[in-house]
């Protein structure tokens, strides 16, 4: 990008032959495609002379290292930008919307995690006889405490899949649908934006169900601290 603001601009008068809209009102409001032939008359460039050129990567997490190469190959009277340094704000906003998804998903995890527990402590207290009972006929602390976890196993497994049948059909709804159209000049987008990723989709389920079993370990010890005799007795 050479910076030349020394010189006066020059104008010419154009005719407007269509409008496009981008869902980004900070480039709508100042980009106009139009024949470069007319940008080098302006500026009384030759033919092979420009104000730009723009460098596409295939690896967007590669942006920051590779714009650092170009930069080290350009010359002193040139200057380079990333696309994150030339539209910071839009990034910045994009940086603080994923911090709130991981912040999210990690509240509904634990609120799944204390209502497991919950659901888990209901379990024994329905079943204080039961276990008394088996711990008489000889039954070990552990085989008890695997029959609750298995069943509450069985609960996240129905939940994970009610909620995978509810929340992803929803998402192919406004992939297909755009049942929840936005402001761009606020969120800088038309629509909320549906990436469908069957990776991070298994990877979600199997850390949530892998989290909610730990959690369920500990009140799972409560089961050893019955005594058989007085659970039999509970009422």
């Amino acid at each position: 990008l050479n910076n030349d603001s020394a010189k006066a601009p020059r104008s010419r008068g154009f005719t407007i032959v269509g409008i496009y809209n981008s869902g980004f009102q900070q480039f709508d409001e100042q980009f106009v495609i139009a024949d470069i032939r007319h940008i080098q008359q302006l500026n009384k460039w030759s033919d092979n002379e420009i104000g730009a050129f723009e460098v596409f990567v295939n690896d967007f997490d590669q942006i920051i290292p590779i714009g650092n190469a170009v930069y080290n190959e350009t010359s002193s009277t040139l200057d380079t930008l990333t696309i994150r340094d030339k539209y910071a704000s839009i990034f910045e906003w994009l940086d603080l919307f994923d911090f709130n998804i991981f912040l999210i998903i990690g509240i509904m995890i634990l609120v799944a995690g204390i209502n497991m527990i919950t659901a888990l402590l209901v379990l024994i207290l329905e079943r204080t006889q039961m276990i008394g009972i088996l711990k008489a006929l000889g039954s070990s602390d552990w085989s008890v405490r695997k029959v609750f976890i298995y069943n509450a196993m069985y609960l996240i497994g129905v939940g994970l899949f009610w909620g995978n049948v509810i929340g992803l059909g929803l998402l192919v709804a406004q992939q297909q649908f755009k049942l929840f159209p936005l402001d761009p000049d606020t969120y800088y987008v038309t629509e909320a934006p549906v990436f469908l990723d069957i990776g991070y989709i298994l990877a979600l389920n199997a850390g949530t169900f892998l989290l909610c079993l730990l959690m369920l370990l500990i009140p799972s010890y409560i089961i050893a601290k019955i005594s058989p005799v007085k659970a039999i007795r509970f009422e």
